[in-house]
Parts: structure tokens; sequence; C-alpha cells
């Protein structure tokens, strides 16, 4: 086990085997208790335990699935197919990556513990002795998918409180420095470049740069251009740029048009075009066959198919 940085444990309110009551979990995610027991009820999406007298008893790991559903349904995905998403992401995801055991998952959280120290404090010196050593210590997609984005995720769901939006913007804008920086490096001095680009409005700044970081690698550099280029100007900007791939990225559902418009812009392209996010997903049974491949969601995975895609070996 990697050996952690010695700091006062961050005070936490909530066990990670504690198990609270309905109104409990209705306060810490904002659903109420009505919907928590319709999306039980009606659709499974999760499972409490009872108590003799029948009484509703929700573990840490509910509260965190009940703020990826909603998570899911604020990016347009109806709560009948939340749960078909949610199932497909995790055998998606167990493909690129054994399941986590106790003590490695025991190990994210002390250091995720530490982030919300530096955090709440407001201690970017910290918060940067912080970001080296996780650096130091992981492989990118662990650094990321299992440290970083969860604690900064969990910081976006509760935003509306009174401190935490600042302590989010806070976070957030650390992360999208180091971030840019290690982008520029990386591409520097590389001849093969992709292009990548974001849907209007569906993802953060923050989830599209950590994607960049996802794809590129030492032989491959990778070109941001901003969220809301038109579809339709793409062709042009890939003339110019002579990218070896097109990437666009979404974390919303797609709608009914995005395939045909996607299909329509490969066809025009001098380069292969990619959907990457959790809209890739969602999108890849409706794109099967079509000149556009589906990256995926998951770092690991998405890198894996980039390269596989690039030479050839991976069919759309």
């Amino acid at each position: 086990m990697t050996e952690l940085a010695p700091v006062t444990p961050a005070p936490d309110p909530v066990a990670q085997d504690e198990l609270f009551p309905i109104r409990e979990v209705a306060r810490l995610t904002g659903i109420n208790p009505v919907t928590l027991r319709a999306w039980e009820r009606r659709y499974g999406l999760i499972q409490p335990t009872r108590t003799e007298s029948g009484h509703r008893l929700y573990s840490m790991h509910d509260v965190e699935a009940v703020r990826e559903i909603l998570g899911w349904i604020e990016r347009g995905v109806a709560v009948s197919k939340v749960g078909k998403i949610l199932a497909k992401n995790r055998a998606v995801q167990a493909q690129g990556k054994a399941p986590l055991d106790d003590a490695l998952q025991g190990e994210y959280g002390q250091w995720r513990d530490q982030l919300k120290l530096a955090v709440s404090a407001f201690d970017e010196e910290l918060l940067e002795r912080l970001y080296g050593q996780i650096f130091s210590s992981y492989a990118l997609p662990v650094v990321f998918q299992d440290i970083f984005l969860p604690f900064w995720k969990q910081l976006l769901q509760v935003r509306d409180g009174f401190g935490q939006t600042s302590e989010w913007l806070f976070l957030d804008g650390f992360l999208r420095a180091r971030i840019t920086q290690r982008l520029l490096l990386q591409r520097a001095g590389q001849s093969r470049q992709l292009l990548l680009t974001a849907l209007n409005e569906q993802c953060r700044e923050l989830e599209l740069l950590v994607a960049a970081l996802m794809l590129g690698h030492d032989q491959l550099g990778v070109r941001l251009l901003g969220p809301g280029a038109p579809l339709e100007e793409l062709t042009l900007v890939c003339e110019k740029l002579q990218p070896v791939a097109l990437v666009v990225f979404s974390n919303h559902a797609p709608t009914a048009e995005l395939p045909k418009r996607l299909q329509r812009l490969a066809l025009t392209l001098d380069c292969p075009l990619m959907l990457a996010g959790d809209a890739a997903d969602l999108a890849q049974d409706s794109l099967s066959g079509s000149p556009v491949a589906c990256l995926g969601n998951e770092g690991r995975l998405m890198q894996k198919r980039l390269r596989q895609f690039l030479s050839g070996r991976l069919d759309t």
C-alpha cells in the first residue's frame, strides 16, 4: 500500500458502514423520501435494507448510488432507463479494470479525506502537495477516476449549500490549471495530434480536460477546441488543423438526431470521427456499423479503444 502523508483524519459525519434512515438520505442527497421509495419500488434502482419493523435503512453506497442516479437524470436520461445504463456502465468498466479490493478503496478514500481538509481550508499549498503525491503514486486513470473526480463530483452535487460553491470553485480552478499545463507539455513537439471538442453545454470544462489527458499519450498530443463549436463547422476546422482523428465529447443523453448528424459529419471528414463520454455508451447501438466509433466514458477503455481504432483493429 502506498504510504500516505501523515495528516489528521478529516472529520467524517457519516462512517462508511453506517446505515441511515430515509429522512437522512433525503437530507444528504436532496431527493425527497417519496421519490426514493418510487426509485426502489418501480425501477429497482436502490435496494435498502429493512429493520424488523420494516423501516428502510441506507448504506453510504446507497447514498452514492442515489447521487449517481440524479446525475443521469440531470443529463436528460429518463429515470426508467437509468438502471439499464448503470448496469451496462459497470459491466464496461469491469472490462477495463479489476474490481477494487477493500484495502485499495480505503486507500483512495484516505486521499480524498486529505483533499477535503485542504479544500475546506482553501489551502492551496497543501492541495498542491497532495496533487504531486497522488500523481507520483498512481497511474493517470486512478488519479482522476478513483481519487480526484469522485471528490470533485461530490462537491459539485452539494455546491448549493452555504460555502460549498466556493470550495468547489477552488478545487475546480486548481485542477483545470494543472491539467491545462500538463496538456501543453504533452502536446509539445508532437507531430500527430488529436482534436477534441465537446457538444455545447454537455460537459464541464474539467471533464473535457480529463478526457484529453486520458486520450493523449507519448506519441499523440491532444488539441482542445472549446465547447460550443457547431458540428457543421468542424469539417473546416479539421481541414486546417489536419488531426489524426476528431473526438466529440458529451456527458448528456444524445438526442434522436445526434447519431444522424454525426454520421453526416463523418462523411465530410478526411480523418476518423469518434464519440466519447457518457453519450458514447448511450448512442452505441444507434451508431453500430456507422463510420462513427464509440470510445465509451471510462478512461482506460477510452484510450484502449482509441489506439485500436487508429490502428484499424476496432470495428464501429
